[in-house]
């Protein structure tokens, strides 16, 4: 019953509440929740944070909610190091009942779209599963969930979850998103893959299509243009760090300069970073970024064999590279060597805000 909660979509996570709740030997006591359905936006959030929040024992409540600063703001990564470069619980410190709540929360704030979103985050909390069946130190279970600040449609506060290969920090304050960033997503094995009889078909593939897409309508003059000769051996906003800022100077090709069906396409990769969370923050904030489209400068390194037309010759080997970088978003996927997959790359991501990025602290 434990592997069913993992993977489960919100619809699944009620039955398997309901399954928990008449099980005599489930040592998580019987709690009385709000019932969410009629709720929207952040009510609706607030409302999936208390239900998980009165799962929680005394001892628990006080290691999920810490203080609403900077410090504990920065404090996410792409390592496998568990609460030691992390705030709040670990998932493998829940009970069912425990981890039904966190991830009906999450599922709710990452959003329902396919490919994105709460579908994402799970399909990469499942390559870490499959990574822990090849090396040890990795797990769907090392992953977590904080509350900086106390949930509340009044106040300001955020809501931190993630793991190795992904990190997710949304801001809420007065019942409005004020940020979605920084967010990491990652991803070891690059393709498919087989864990607890699943097969999950290549986490962030849709991202990876949308940049070769993006980089094969530009002409070859304008590739010519957008490229620089640096060397990227990770993002350059890299994941955990409390100290790197954003260049001051952008590089590339500016939006404005490219065709209509490039810009567009420009646009169709902001929108997979930015569709990992609810729908109508989502919109909000992809038409943020399509009004400052024409200032976003787009640049990439190494990709040897990129050729305009032939999405395929793009982000196919150790340090290819792709930023999009505007007024607000921050956009990178760099390539890397494999860790535990010898032999095959993989991706890093992140998503940064020039304006957002920890709001107000």
């Amino acid at each position: 019953m434990g592997r069913l909660i993992k993977y489960c979509s919100f619809s699944c996570l009620l039955l398997v509440v309901l399954l928990f709740s008449c099980n005599d030997d489930e040592s998580t006591p019987t709690v009385t929740t709000e019932d969410c359905d009629s709720e929207t936006g952040v009510d609706k959030i607030v409302c999936l944070a208390n239900n998980f929040m009165a799962t929680l024992s005394t001892s628990q409540q006080s290691s999920v909610v810490v203080t609403y600063n900077l410090t504990n703001a920065k404090r996410w990564s792409n390592l496998p190091c568990g609460l030691t470069c992390r705030n709040g619980l670990l998932f493998s410190s829940l009970s069912s009942t425990q981890l039904t709540a966190a991830l009906a929360l999450i599922e709710e704030a990452a959003g329902s779209v396919t490919n994105n979103g709460y579908e994402e985050f799970q399909a990469i909390r499942a390559a870490d599963e499959y990574l822990g069946t090849l090396q040890s130190g990795y797990s769907d279970d090392l992953y977590v969930i904080a509350f900086l600040g106390t949930p509340s449609t009044t106040g300001k506060w955020m809501l931190q979850f993630g793991g190795h290969h992904y990190a997710q920090n949304i801001t809420y304050d007065n019942g409005v998103v004020t940020s979605i960033t920084p967010l990491h997503e990652a991803v070891e094995p690059n393709g498919s893959f087989t864990v607890n009889g699943t097969t999950y078909s290549s986490p962030l593939g849709s991202e990876l299509t949308a940049m070769r897409e993006m980089l094969a309508s530009f002409t070859s003059a304008e590739l010519a243009s957008a490229k620089i000769s640096s060397t990227f051996s990770d993002c350059l906003m890299v994941p955990g760090s409390t100290t790197n800022t954003f260049p001051s100077t952008k590089q590339g090709i500016q939006v404005s300069a490219l065709s209509t069906t490039a810009q567009a396409k420009v646009l169709a990769a902001i929108a997979e970073w930015v569709n990992d969370v609810e729908s109508t923050t989502a919109a909000t904030y992809l038409a943020t970024y399509q009004s400052e489209l024409a200032n976003t400068y787009v640049t990439y390194a190494s990709n040897t064999s990129g050729t305009s037309g032939n999405t395929s010759s793009f982000f196919t080997a150790n340090t290819d590279y792709v930023r999009i970088d505007g007024p607000s978003v921050w956009i990178e996927f760099v390539c890397q060597s494999g860790v535990v997959v010898s032999g095959q790359i993989h991706y890093h991501t992140v998503m940064r805000d020039h304006t957002r990025d920890y709001i107000g602290l």
